[in-house]
């Protein structure tokens, strides 16, 4: 195989495993501890590649002792935890800004859409609900009237694919 393609192809599963977390998490409200493994493998492969690693362990180690601050004072969930370090090596370290100002804008935008949609959306329908798209509406209209958590490894891989596509 071509370094290139190599590089892609490893690019590719990670942009690939950010997504299917990110659509975990709305759907389930936890992120799978094997796609943050699945990242975190690619990413150390990616930064052996490019010769990266030390700087990205050590962006991910400052990434992790931030976000288990922010964990261990309720802030934050340990899925997100998990995530968002295993982006940060991911991510070359010179983009690691990038994902964080993503994140941080794509859960600004998550976060007014859920203080929007629990003032204006209508209260969840009683009854079962006949097909997914119902089924994941009414589950999601549930979640604002109670003001449930925020699906925030959504954030996260939107900020995590951001710096993907700046690589």
């Amino acid at each position: 195989m071509h370094h290139s393609l190599v590089l892609d192809v490893l690019l590719l599963a990670g942009g690939a495993t950010l997504v299917v977390s990110g659509l975990h998490d709305f759907a389930f409200r936890t992120v799978p501890n094997c796609a943050c493994l699945a990242l975190l493998v690619l990413g150390l492969l990616l930064r052996i590649l490019d010769h990266h690693i030390g700087y990205s362990l050590l962006a991910g180690g400052l990434i992790l002792a931030l976000t288990f601050g922010f964990w261990f004072l309720g802030w934050m969930g340990g899925g997100d935890v998990k995530l968002l370090t295993a982006a940060a090596v991911f991510v070359p370290p010179l983009l690691v800004p990038t994902l964080i100002m993503g994140t941080a804008l794509s859960g600004g935008l998550l976060a007014l859409a859920y203080l929007v949609g629990g003032k204006f959306a209508p209260a969840p329908a009683l009854g079962r609900p006949h097909g997914l798209l119902r089924r994941v509406l009414r589950c999601e209209l549930w979640r604002l009237h109670r003001r449930g958590p925020l699906p925030y490894a959504a954030a996260i891989a939107t900020g995590g694919v951001l710096a993907t596509l700046a690589y």
